[in-house]
């Protein structure tokens, strides 16, 4: 029985994979699926998943690792948002980069090497204003972040691949997409909007595109981001291959179409109640991101982006309460 961590675990994403990890079984690291004997759910907050197999640790990350014990395997969701790591540099220097290390730190004294899966981001990539728009992005691309939270996550992928090159952890670090529709209220995360203009036009209340509408941007449902995140941790280190971090893949599409299919799959005018202004500070941000991803190594694990906004919207209304 495998004894698994998870920070962030009160989070969105943290809470869907303790309720996939529990649901169990699970591989790690190329090893047979077996059951969680215990899990771990470290965060600010206490989680929604309870039961007798969970475990909160609650607190700053750098001040609760010595109460997580010793783990087979890691999940590092936890971070400052975007927004809000560009808003705050030192909250997010703390966070994102301190935060980091720190566990990067608690895993290199277990002993043996835990498999650790790290959540990084598609805001490695941007549009270098030296060199201009970054383009289609494949396995190979440079990663150019013009963000704060961009630059901490990348030198987090970086801390991953030499601790796993001088085999203290096993690292896996996966980039992900910005995930839609998240359900719950909006965060400081600067796409944030594009779960918002989904989310609360069904439930009847008006929402503000701050980007323009056909501003290109790289979606993944919740679901196949978990996909994603969990196929990292199940393979074996030479299956999983280079260091380097992998691009999950994204579907492409644009908030006009994303109202679009709103009003499709629900039949309704929903999208009507979306607001287009133009928030400058959040269109500086989005609009460096990549919109389109070429992604033959995740393809080689049996990922795949999901075929059409719509079918992302028909597995929210899918999965809401009500």
């Amino acid at each position: 029985m495998a004894r698994v961590v998870i920070t962030g675990g009160a989070g969105f994403l943290g809470s869907l994979l303790a309720r996939r990890l529990l649901a169990g079984p699970v591989a790690l690291g190329g090893a047979e699926p077996a059951g969680i004997g215990e899990l771990i759910l470290a965060d600010l907050a206490e989680p929604a998943v309870t039961g007798d197999r969970v475990r909160a640790v609650v607190g700053p990350l750098e001040d609760v690792l010595g109460e997580l014990g010793e783990v087979d395997a890691i999940f590092h969701l936890a971070g400052v948002v975007s927004g809000a790591a560009e808003a705050d540099f030192d909250l997010g220097m703390r966070t994102n980069l301190d935060g980091t290390r720190a566990l990067l730190e608690y895993a290199r004294a277990l002993p043996v090497p835990p498999v650790l899966v790290f959540s990084s981001s598609l805001a490695v990539f941007g549009s270098d204003p030296a060199i201009g728009p970054v383009g289609v992005v494949d396995d190979d691309t440079l990663p150019r972040p013009q963000s704060s939270y961009g630059i901490q996550k990348f030198i987090g992928e970086q801390l991953v691949a030499d601790y796993t090159r001088k085999g203290f952890v096993r690292g896996r670090s996966v980039r992900l997409m910005t995930v839609s529709v998240r359900p719950g209220k909006p965060n400081a995360a600067a796409s944030s909007f594009l779960s918002g203009i989904v989310r609360e036009p069904l439930a009847g209340e008006r929402a503000v595109c701050p980007v323009p509408p056909d501003t290109p941007v790289a979606l993944s449902s919740p679901g196949r981001t978990l996909d994603g995140i969990l196929r990292a941790a199940a393979v074996d280190d030479a299956t999983w291959g280079s260091r380097t971090a992998m691009n999950l893949p994204a579907l492409t599409t644009t908030p006009r179409d994303m109202a679009a299919a709103l009003d499709r799959v629900t039949g309704t005018r929903a999208g009507k109640l979306i607001d287009w202004a133009v928030d400058p500070a959040i269109t500086d941000i989005v609009s460096t991101w990549p919109a389109e991803f070429r992604t033959p190594r995740a393809h080689r694990l049996g990922l795949r982006p999901e075929r059409s906004f719509d079918d992302i919207v028909r597995a929210y209304l899918g999965s809401s309460p009500g």
